[in-house]
């Protein structure tokens, strides 16, 4: 009896390590560029402001997920992650979108956006930079 559960265990250990692709996920999420954004003049101390940013999806397959939004000191850097679909069939429309995020005046220091604008010739990050005073 012992070596019945054994071997049935055994089997379902092996079966539990097949790669099976159908169950794999086929997407994958991309950070675009940000065309343009629009910030306040200036922030007030406590209070909350809206920026607004305008983007482009590239096909069909690309869809908005969220802000990508990153605290570093005085610094917020921000892009648009996108879902994509892959192997799909995909209409070839360009898309532009936009989208608004707040942002809470809770430091006294001036804010420097750094919008995301894509990659140069050698895979660099490219930045936008945008400075915000607060009042």
């Amino acid at each position: 009896m012992k070596k019945i559960t054994l071997l049935l265990f055994g089997l379902l250990v092996f079966y539990s390590c097949l790669n099976n692709d159908i169950d794999t996920p086929n997407y994958r999420f991309e950070y675009l560029p940000i065309d343009s954004a629009i910030t306040p003049a200036s922030f007030t101390l406590g209070e909350i402001d809206t920026i607004k940013v305008k983007y482009t999806l590239p096909n069909g397959c690309y869809s908005f997920d969220q802000i990508y939004y990153q605290t570093r000191d005085t610094t917020r850097i921000v892009a648009i992650t996108a879902f994509v679909q892959l192997d799909e069939d995909c209409t070839e429309a360009i898309i532009q979108e936009e989208t608004k995020f707040t942002v809470k005046a809770s430091q006294e220091e001036d804010y420097v956006f750094k919008f995301f604008k894509g990659k140069d010739s050698n895979g660099e990050n490219i930045f936008e930079e945008v400075i915000v005073p607060v009042n």
